[in-house]
């Protein structure tokens, strides 16, 4: 008989103590226990990895973990601190500070949780923590020296451009949420740049957003206004704001209003607020114009005489509800005034340039432009749509919902055929551009989307089923219709001669229109548009509204009494009497 000896607990252990040891990985950064995680962390902002050394995607990634602690251990003075838990050893404390899964990196600032990332990636990583980095200021480790700042002061490069920022008061000095009433609202948003939410307390996805919304007002800090607005509480207000539905999110700047429609997960929003709050003009020379109207599909130039430097703030200012995109580029050369025919009697105008064509701008603002209000920022934003481009989620809103109302070429096409479309679309857009005929009238987007995404929305709002061939139609999102057929009674083809047939059509309401919804969704929309107006109303006109709402009982109480007058005269030995005649 052969006996097998069994290990005993204890070597088990080991063994197991050992395995740990030697598939953990081999951390460049400081490992953090229960013992020191919290005293460790209470200062300063830390990066914590939390990992385990069973796990593949750990293994995978440390060698890039390694790169991101070299590449932060090199600086003087980083701003921020590196360290890592392995999970397999501390379950509980990973489990105190919310891990789900592995690697989890969160981090922390002074103690508090502030945020988990999840993107591995070397680049994406350095760029997250450089952004929320905070040095010390030491000047012995970071400032230059008197004799640096001298020979950085002699040596300036070429092609460096000078960055114009509007002149601003420091916003958001607490990095809180400020709670925006009836009262104050008005004035906050009329004197300071503001993010707002408007939200309910009962809603799910404003209970979801409100954490995130915290930690946007604090990366906001010094630089923008985070505010929220309880519609609950603040029911008129909310609906003089156009407010349909919770949360919607807006920016306010300059008596601009701007919807932010994308993502509500923390990094779009910061990104969307970073570029809200650091609107900037570049100062370009006249060599210059060509390489950045081809590096932008749309850019705008200010043109201004050299003696009218003050126009520079005030157009950044009115920009500025372009959130940063399209891009503005400053220039005072004469050598750009004459190449684009501006008149000498002019001091300043904007032109704007799509399709990275510098030849001939698509539209100029003068200064002689009948005064309205916000006019220069209402024809900043009218025209930064390219005349050619994606329909995707990511712009949806923005082209379909843009405030000046434009009619949409959308061309639904398969992803095999996706590429030949586009620059398809391209070149008839370019073609359409430098028509005349379309000037002073409604604008026109080119669009193409893919219809595998999209193809039940397109079916249900168009009906198009997109098969082996692009189909096109016209929309006007605004007013709910759209045309399928150009001007010849044919489907819209896509090439010039149809696309433009249709549109001529359409401008001379030669095509008849479409609606994009049935009939019991256009009456109930008619239906919620008569209760909103009224409301409006209402809102708008309160003691107006009371004595409409006193006047129209008054008149049915009199017609009610005249009725009961004429028909209940009973006289004795007679019938019911009305009008001295017997009914």
């Amino acid at each position: 008989m052969k006996f097998i000896m069994l290990p005993s607990p204890l070597s088990v252990l080991i063994a197991g103590l050992v395995l740990q040891a030697t598939a953990a990985p081999a951390a460049a950064s400081k490992v953090l226990t229960p013992q020191s995680f919290n005293q460790t962390i209470a200062d300063g902002v830390w990066f914590i990895e939390h990992f385990s050394p069973y796990c593949g995607h750990c293994r995978k990634f440390e060698p890039t973990w390694n790169r991101v602690v070299a590449e932060f251990e090199k600086k003087p003075d980083p701003g921020i601190h590196l360290a890592q838990v392995n999970c397999a050893l501390n379950g509980d404390l990973c489990n105190e500070n919310g891990v789900t899964g592995y690697p989890q990196m969160n981090l922390y600032r002074n103690g508090e949780f502030v945020e988990t990332f999840d993107n591995r990636d070397f680049d994406i990583l350095v760029n997250f923590l450089s952004t929320r980095s905070e040095p010390t200021g030491d000047p012995s480790s970071s400032s230059p020296t008197a004799e640096q700042e001298e020979n950085a002061a002699e040596v300036i490069p070429a092609d460096e451009t000078l960055i114009i920022q509007t002149p601003r008061a420091e916003y958001n000095p607490s990095g809180d949420v400020i709670s925006l009433t009836t009262e104050t609202f008005d004035d906050v948003v009329a004197h300071a740049p503001t993010f707002v939410k408007f939200f309910a307390p009962w809603c799910g996805h404003c209970k979801k957003l409100a954490p995130t919304w915290v930690q946007v007002a604090r990366r906001m800090q010094h630089k923008l206004n985070i505010a929220e607005v309880n519609c609950d509480e603040h029911k008129s207000l909310c609906s003089k704001q156009g407010v349909t539905g919770y949360p919607m999110l807006f920016y306010y700047s300059h008596g601009a209003k701007t919807e932010y429609t994308g993502s509500r997960k923390h990094e779009p929003l910061v990104a969307f607020a970073e570029k809200a709050a650091s609107p900037t003009m570049q100062e370009i020379n006249a060599h210059d114009i060509d390489k950045v109207v081809d590096e932008n599909t749309v850019a705008y130039i200010l043109l201004h005489s050299s003696s009218d430097d003050s126009i520079v703030n005030e157009v950044a200012k009115d920009s500025q509800v372009l959130l940063g995109s399209p891009p503005v580029f400053v220039s005072s050369s004469k050598a750009l005034f004459a190449r684009y025919d501006i008149p000498t009697s002019v001091s300043w105008a904007v032109l704007a340039f799509k399709d990275n064509d510098s030849k001939e701008p698509t539209s100029i603002f003068y200064p002689s432009t009948p005064p309205s209000s916000n006019t220069l920022s209402t024809w900043l934003f009218a025209n930064r749509l390219p005349t050619s481009m994606e329909l995707s989620r990511d712009v949806f809103q923005q082209v379909m919902n843009a405030p000046h109302h434009p009619l949409v070429v959308i061309v639904a096409t398969p992803k095999d055929a996706q590429k030949d479309v586009s620059s398809n679309l391209n070149d008839i857009a370019k073609k359409w551009r430098l028509r005349k005929s379309h000037i002073g009238r409604q604008d026109v987007v080119f669009t193409w989307m893919d219809a595998d995404q999209w193809g039940s929305w397109v079916k249900s709002m168009y009906g198009v089923k997109v098969k082996d061939q692009p189909k096109i139609v016209v929309a006007d999102h605004n007013r709910l219709v759209y045309w399928d057929k150009d001007a010849t009674g044919q489907p819209i083809q896509l090439n010039a001669v149809s696309v433009f047939s249709a549109i001529e059509g359409i401008y001379g309401t030669k095509i008849h229109s479409k609606h994009s919804e049935n009939i019991f969704e256009r009456a109930v929309r008619a239906f919620n548009s008569s209760i909103a107006r009224t409301e409006g109303f209402i809102v708008t006109h309160p003691y107006m509204a009371v004595l409409l709402i006193l006047g129209f009982l008054a008149a049915v109480f009199m017609a009610i009494k005249r009725l009961l007058d004429d028909d209940t005269d009973l006289q004795p030995g007679h019938r019911y009497m009305k009008g001295g005649r017997l009914d």
